[in-house]
């Protein structure tokens, strides 16, 4: 309700979300409520694996989804964020959560709907790259992130990320997914990062 207030006193474009949605029924009840209080543009958070292999099912009734890779990886590998021993099964860079992603961006594309990244996933250039290459279509950073993200992607052409993003997928572990893209990407980007 008070966003629906605070969308009518004003001219922004007002998107909205719901957070840890796990069926398409639940994107369906909340993209009906949201829509019931004049909101038009409703996504949902894709943040448990469940909604990752379901996103064209959550897109029937969502315009668009947003993935949240922390909770992703959390919930994928059933390892705690609060737990550094696991640390390593959480990084952004694990293949299996790469296909995740992946499997999101298809249902996107499938759907002809927008697929985002959320926070620190969406500023780290080379794995800007790998998400583009993916097929997702928009990435939100803190405002610092911006330049670097920005030089990396107009350096590589689509073809090349996707090239990326095949390469870390067919890796064995997150340390070598890197390693990968980082031998495929330009040099002189890389100096600057």
């Amino acid at each position: 309700t008070a966003v629906a207030e605070a969308a009518s006193s004003c001219s922004a474009e007002v998107w909205v979300m719901a957070p840890m949605v796990s069926t398409p029924a639940e994107a369906a009840e909340f993209t009906a409520q949201a829509r019931g209080f004049g909101l038009p543009t409703v996504g949902a958070m894709v943040e448990v694996p469940a909604a990752a292999l379901r996103t064209a099912q959550l897109l029937r009734s969502c315009d668009f989804v947003s993935i949240g890779t922390n909770d992703l990886a959390q919930y994928a590998f059933a390892a705690d964020r609060t737990e550094s021993a696991l640390a390593d099964l959480l990084d952004v860079w694990q293949p299996a959560l790469l296909d995740l992603v992946a499997a999101v961006a298809e249902g996107g594309r499938g759907m002809d709907r927008p697929v985002g990244v959320c926070g620190e996933a969406a500023g780290d250039p080379l794995l800007a790259l790998v998400l583009a290459g993916l097929g997702v279509t928009s990435l939100s950073m803190a405002p610092a992130c911006l330049p670097p993200v920005r030089r990396a992607l107009t350096a590589h052409t689509l073809d090349q990320c996707r090239e990326m993003a095949k390469s870390a997928r067919e890796a064995d572990d997150a340390a070598s997914a890197r390693a990968c893209v980082r031998r495929l990407a330009d040099p002189d980007i890389l100096a600057t990062l």
